[in-house]
C-alpha cells in the first residue's frame, strides 16, 4: 500500500494533542476531542492553529486502519501513504461530521460559513388527546402552514441567482449593538441584521425572483397525519423528521408533537394503571354490592364484591389486565384499581338501632357503672372540619408571630432613642 515500509517514528504526537493515552478507547477519543474542540473553536475565540491539530490527530486516531499504521511507523508513513497532506480534510468538515451540525448558531467564521450548514429550529405542537385516545389509539389530521424552498428560483431570491453582502453586517448576518449601563459598564449585544434578516446578504429589486419576493422561500399547507398509539404517555413526543420550515442551506428541523391529556372526569390514570372512584352505601359495604362500570373502551364491566366481603372506607380493590395497554406492548395491560368510600347515615332511629344491635357484634364488655358516670364531666361532641380547622389555627399563629415581631421592633426602637439621648 506504501511501497518501501517507513522508518519507525514519534507517535505520541496525536495521543498528546487529544489529551489521552495511546491505549486509549474510540469512546475516550471522543469525549475527548469534543471537549477540546468546542473550547478551541475559532467561533468561540480558540486558536484555529490547535483546532486544526486536534482535527487532524482525531481524524487518524478514529479510522483503525490510519491508527495502527500510525502507531507502527509514526506521522511520515501517514504522510507518504496519503500523499503528504495527512489526510488533507477540512477541520471545519470533521468537526460538523462529528457533532452534526455547529453548536454555536449563525455566529459562524466567514472561512468555514460556505462549508456547514446550520439545523433549522424544530417547530413544537402541544396536541391535546383524551385518555380514551390513549387507552384505544388513535389518528388526528393536521393542516399546518411551513416554508418551503421557492421553486422558481431555488432558494437564491434572485431571477439571476446573484446577490450582494449586505453593507449592515458586512456579510455576517449579525450586527453587535453597545448598551451603556453605568459608569465603565457597557453590555455588548448580539442579534440578527435587520437589513438582511441574518442571511449576510442582499438582492437587487429589480432582480427580486417574482415568485418569492426575494424571500427565497414560499408558504405551504400541509396535512399531517399522526398516530397516537395505545398505551402513549402525557408529554410524550411524536416527531416527523425535516418537516420544519425549510431555508436555503439550512437542515430542516423537526415538526415535534407533544401529547397533552386531557382530565377525565372519571378515571385517573398513573403509569399503567388505572384508578376509579365508588361510594358505597353502609347496606352494600356490609351486605355486598354489584354495579356495572363502562370502560374506556365502551366494554360493560360487572363489578361484585365476594359472598360475605365487607368493604371498608377507603380499601382500594383491583383488578388484573384492565388498566392502560403498555405502549409498544398493547396487548399487556396494567391493573384497574377501584377506591372504595362509604356513605354512612347521617342518622338512624330508636327502632333501626335495635335491630341492628341484635344483628352486628356486641358492645364491649366493660360497661360504666352509674357512678362513675355521675363522677364524670359532661362534654358535647360536634361536626369539625378537620382541614380547614388545622389551616384556621396555622394562619391564627402566623399572625400571632408577625404581631409580636412588630411589638419586639416597636420597644427595640424605643430603647435605641433613649439611649441616643442619654
Amino acid at each position: 500500500m506504501f511501497g518501501r515500509a517507513p522508518k519507525k517514528s514519534d507517535n505520541t504526537k496525536y495521543y498528546e494533542i487529544l489529551g489521552v493515552p495511546n491505549t486509549a478507547s474510540q469512546d475516550d477519543l471522543k469525549k475527548a476531542y469534543r471537549k477540546a474542540a468546542i473550547k478551541n473553536h475559532p467561533d468561540k475565540g480558540g486558536d484555529p492553529e490547535k483546532f486544526k491539530e486536534l482535527a487532524q490527530a482525531y481524524e487518524v486516531l478514529s479510522d483503525p486502519e490510519k491508527r495502527q499504521i500510525y502507531d507502527e511507523y509514526g506521522e511520515d508513513a501517514l504522510k507518504e501513504g496519503m500523499g503528504g497532506g495527512g489526510g488533507g480534510h477540512d477541520p471545519f468538515d470533521i468537526f460538523q461530521s462529528f457533532f452534526g451540525g455547529s453548536p454555536f448558531g449563525g455566529g459562524g467564521s466567514s472561512s468555514s460559513r460556505g462549508r456547514r450548514q446550520r439545523r433549522g429550529e424544530d417547530v413544537i405542537h402541544p396536541l391535546k388527546v383524551s385518555l380514551e385516545d390513549l387507552y384505544n389509539g388513535t389518528s388526528k389530521k393536521l393542516s399546518l402552514s411551513r416554508n418551503i424552498i421557492c421553486s422558481k428560483c431555488t432558494g437564491k431570491g434572485s431571477k439571476s441567482g446573484a446577490s450582494m453582502k449586505c453593507s449592515g453586517c458586512q456579510g455576517s448576518g449579525m450586527k453587535v449593538s453597545i448598551r451603556h449601563l453605568g459608569p465603565s459598564m457597557i453590555q455588548q449585544m448580539q442579534q440578527p441584521c435587520n437589513e438582511c434578516k441574518g442571511t449576510g446578504e442582499t438582492i437587487d429589486d429589480k432582480d427580486r425572483c417574482p415568485q418569492c419576493k426575494g424571500e427565497k422561500v414560499v408558504p405551504e399547507k400541509k396535512v399531517l397525519e399522526v398516530h397516537v398509539e395505545k398505551g402513549m404517555q402525557n408529554g410524550q413526543k411524536i416527531t416527523f423528521p425535516g418537516e420544519a420550515d425549510e431555508a436555503p442551506d439550512t437542515v430542516t428541523g423537526d415538526i415535534v408533537f407533544v401529547l397533552q391529556q386531557k382530565e377525565h372526569p372519571k378515571f385517573k390514570r398513573k403509569g399503567d394503571d388505572i384508578f376509579y372512584e365508588h361510594t358505597l352505601n353502609l347496606t352494600e359495604a356490609l351486605c355486598g354490592f354489584q354495579f356495572i362500570l363502562t370502560h374506556l373502551d365502551n366494554r360493560q364491566l360487572l363489578i361484585k364484591s365476594l359472598p360475605g366481603d365487607v368493604v371498608k372506607p377507603d380499601q382500594f380493590k383491583a383488578i388484573n389486565d384492565e388498566g392502560m395497554p403498555m405502549y409498544q406492548r398493547p396487548f399487556m395491560k396494567g391493573k384497574l384499581y377501584i377506591h372504595f368510600s362509604v356513605d354512612f347515615p347521617e342518622s338512624i332511629s330508636p327502632e333501626q338501632r335495635k335491630v341492628l344491635e341484635t344483628v352486628l357484634p356486641a358492645r364491649p364488655s366493660v360497661q360504666i357503672s352509674d357512678m362513675e358516670v355521675d363522677e364524670c364531666e359532661e362534654t358535647t361532641l360536634h361536626d369539625v372540619n378537620i382541614e380547614e380547622e388545622m389551616r384556621r389555627k396555622q394562619q391564627q399563629a402566623a399572625q400571632e408571630a408577625y404581631d409580636e415581631e412588630d411589638d419586639d421592633d416597636m420597644h427595640g426602637g424605643a430603647q435605641k432613642v433613649q439611649c441616643a439621648q442619654q
